[in-house]
């Protein structure tokens, strides 16, 4: 079902742009990069959070962190990663394939800063094994509503 909405929205808003399909498992970071041969930052993993009384997803880059302080600065409270069972109620997606088309209940959709680094990003498709190549710009402009700063990269980790 949740392919089902994916493939129904992509064709109603972007009909160029085509599901990939895999024989493998997208479901990871590491996986789908593996799986599509991309480096893992260009996996745009789509995060499904709470923060105080805001639910929203955050698209942000594969390699990227929620971080705490950010997230708070932003909205005031700290984030919490929703369950598997609460974000497959919500957005209609499995956990490992979750993306932000055809979903199940209106959220905003943010953006992270460091999807910026990318001309070319690969969210999910709404299953553990597909995939969509799109420009990251375009996108936003499908359904992003604002950029946000709430990730924090390895290297930036790193140094703290």
């Amino acid at each position: 079902m949740s392919l089902e909405s994916v493939r129904t929205w992509l064709a109603e808003h972007a009909p160029d742009l085509p599901l990939i399909e895999v024989d493998g498992t997208t479901a990871t970071v590491d996986t789908a990069a593996e799986a599509l041969g991309v480096e893992p930052g260009r996996i745009a993993k789509t995060l499904a959070v709470r923060a105080g009384e805001r639910t929203f997803l955050l698209v942000a880059r594969g390699n990227a962190r929620l971080d705490n302080g950010k997230t708070k600065r932003e909205f005031g409270a700290r984030p919490r990663m929703l369950g598997a069972d609460e974000t497959f109620e919500l957005t209609g997606h499995p956990v490992g394939g979750v993306c932000p088309f055809g979903l199940a209940t209106a959220l905003p959709i943010y953006f992270d800063e460091s999807l910026k680094a990318f001309d070319v990003v690969y969210p999910a498709g709404g299953s553990r094994n597909t995939s969509v190549r799109v420009e990251t710009i375009r996108l936003f402009e499908l359904v992003g509503e604002r950029w946000v700063d709430l990730c924090r990269l390895p290297e930036e980790a790193a140094g703290a």
